[in-house]
């Protein structure tokens, strides 16, 4: 394997959408960093059986809508 070229491999926090948290190995940032997760097993409905909508948090549906709406003739 070649020296100098991987990522370095270090300890991370995960806080998943419920508050609970636990740590793994990562690439993530840097040794001690935190993700804080948007989505998680717990909250997202391919993993819970939900019919709820997904939160539009970066406004990409709310785009897609705008961008597309009259494409099939409304």
């Amino acid at each position: 394997m070649k020296k100098d070229i991987h990522p370095e491999y270090h300890t991370i926090k995960v806080v998943m959408t419920d508050g609970t948290e636990f740590m793994t190995r990562s690439t993530y940032g840097s040794e001690g960093d935190t993700l804080n997760l948007d989505i998680d097993p717990t909250s997202h409905p391919a993993w819970t059986g939900s019919t709820n909508q997904l939160l539009d948090r970066g406004g990409r549906v709310s785009r897609f809508k705008d961008k597309f709406a009259g494409f099939l003739g409304a």
